[in-house]
């Protein structure tokens, strides 16, 4: 059976680079996105690819269901959860609307497609899940002085963080794999969107990220941070969350009696 991926936020950036490669590679593509002529353009670009389109607003109840059914109902081989939205800004900043969509977008939408996926993969024993988040999951302990502060969009990073490591342990044998993929700045339209400028800044390109994360599910990663070199410093972090979680007890610590 040909191999079959859906990809959210497909329509540029990241989400773009993984649809081009998946099809390089073979697969057939569910490419979904807010803008119907970007995704109509995609597919008279890959004439010789299997290529389904669905446009879709991942902000929105309904579209998260839309692609949901679409998750629980096709023989998906892999589950690209890539779109995103920004909204750089303090949280008593940040509009309401805007702290929904990213919410609906980056925590809601993920969950449910993953969910709907899932229990198919399970059943055909197979299937890669990929969660695209960034490294600003780990940016929480920085000081006021460092980046613009963007609690709700580090938030929702981090929690696709916490979930892709424990659910990829709850699926353990089963054949399916989960990752999340953590890069940095990024070379696509993803910060003009926000008005902002990062044409100075020095970004990795799309399809980098890209080689990195299929490149991190061969290594046997869950955590695949493209831009890292020293993975020490990964697996550093993820000792002391264990260290920190193991070393609870039922009484109250010292320091605050």
């Amino acid at each position: 059976m040909k191999q079959l991926a859906l990809v959210t936020g497909a329509t540029s950036g990241i989400g773009r680079a993984f649809a081009e490669r998946l099809a390089a590679d073979g697969y057939a593509l569910i490419v979904t996105g807010r803008r119907e002529d970007r995704l109509a353009e995609f597919a008279a670009a890959h004439p010789g690819t299997e290529v389904r389109t669905v446009a879709a607003d991942l902000s929105t109840g309904a579209g998260v269901d839309a692609v949901a059914a679409i998750c629980a109902a096709e023989p998906l081989t892999m589950l690209v959860n890539n779109a995103g939205v920004a909204h750089y800004m303090p949280l008593a900043e940040l509009p309401a609307d805007k702290a929904r969509e990213l919410v609906h977008v980056k925590v809601t939408a993920p969950t449910m497609l993953t969910r709907a996926a899932v229990a198919g993969m399970r059943e055909r024993g197979a299937g890669r899940i990929v969660n695209v988040a960034g490294m600003i999951a780990f940016s929480g302990p920085a000081d006021a002085a460092v980046l613009p502060r963007r609690a709700v969009y580090a938030g929702s990073l981090a929690y696709l963080v916490a979930l892709s490591q424990t659910l990829n342990a709850e699926l353990e044998g089963t054949g399916v794999r989960v990752q999340v993929l953590c890069p940095g700045v990024v070379a696509t339209e993803f910060h003009e969107r926000q008005g902002l400028d990062l044409s100075a800044v020095p970004r990795m390109s799309a399809a980098d990220v890209v080689t990195a994360g299929l490149r991190g599910f061969e290594l046997g990663e869950v955590v695949t941070a493209p831009g890292v070199e020293d993975a020490s410093l990964l697996a550093a972090v993820f000792r002391a969350d264990l260290a920190a979680f193991g070393g609870q007890r039922p009484e109250l610590a010292s320091r605050y009696r």
